[in-house]
């Protein structure tokens, strides 16, 4: 009986095109309610970033997205001129098994570029009600130090990190790598667009940055009116099937 080979383990490296312009790094990822994707995907529309590099994969089933017919690369990194951070957006979703050979190969890139701290901007799908709403923050010593006394976030009180933001957290535990955590309460449906205003609210009261979120506003509220309708058309069936059964 012949063996099967081994799988390949995934291996991730990022191709630049050009050097970064600053040593910040904000990054979101595909992970439960793309609250953190959804947030710097806007960011880098609103604040007109222009592409520097994208992480490319080996032995790893990935995504080609595309707009108006036009392909691109599934994680890419965004910066100019003038703006003090870089930010990362990753719309392949990066199974348990891949996390590490990934965040290994970002830490390699903050690396080489004098990368000094990382945002990750991530939603966490726990129970909550209203008053959750708000985003609360996980973060190495250092980067509370550097960027969290001025704000009012509040910390995660408990818990555990796991997949990409562990690795990167375990970094900023053994090195001088600033990383912190931004994290907010998402619903099941995707995007939780209210949940990506919050992250980038909590980048604005960190960094400063200039960025308009009445159109994401907007937005949201067609999200939101989208879901209470399709609720009360299911409730309302739901109801008609009932009696039904009883009348019927």
């Amino acid at each position: 009986m012949s063996r099967q080979p081994a799988p390949q383990t995934p291996s991730f490296h990022v191709e630049q095109a050009a050097e970064p312009t600053s040593e910040t790094l904000i990054a979101g990822f595909s992970t439960f309610g793309l609250a953190g994707l959804t947030a710097v995907d806007y960011v880098v529309d609103h604040l007109d970033l222009e592409e520097c590099g994208h992480v490319a994969v080996d032995q790893l089933p990935t995504i080609t997205p595309f707009e108006n017919g036009t392909p691109r690369h599934h994680t890419r990194l965004f910066s100019r001129e003038g703006l003090a951070v870089t930010v990362l957006v990753g719309n392949l979703f990066i199974p348990p098994v891949a996390t590490e050979a990934f965040s290994t190969a970002l830490l390699d890139w903050t690396t080489a570029n004098d990368v000094a701290e990382v945002t990750v901007l991530s939603g966490v799908p726990i129970p909550h009600g209203p008053d959750g709403h708000r985003v609360f923050y996980v973060a190495s010593e250092d980067y509370q130090e550097r960027r969290l006394s001025g704000t009012e976030l509040p910390p995660m009180t408990e818990g555990f990190l796991d997949g990409v933001n562990a690795s990167l957290m375990q970094r900023g535990l053994e090195t001088d790598l600033a990383t912190g955590i931004l994290t907010t309460p998402v619903h099941s449906q995707g995007p939780d667009v209210e949940a990506a205003l919050r992250l980038i609210e909590g980048v604005r009261s960190i960094y400063g940055l200039d960025i308009d979120t009445e159109p994401l506003e907007a937005f949201a509220d067609e999200v939101r009116n989208y879901y209470e309708g399709l609720s009360q058309h299911l409730d309302a069936v739901e109801s008609q099937d009932r009696s039904d059964i009883m009348f019927g």
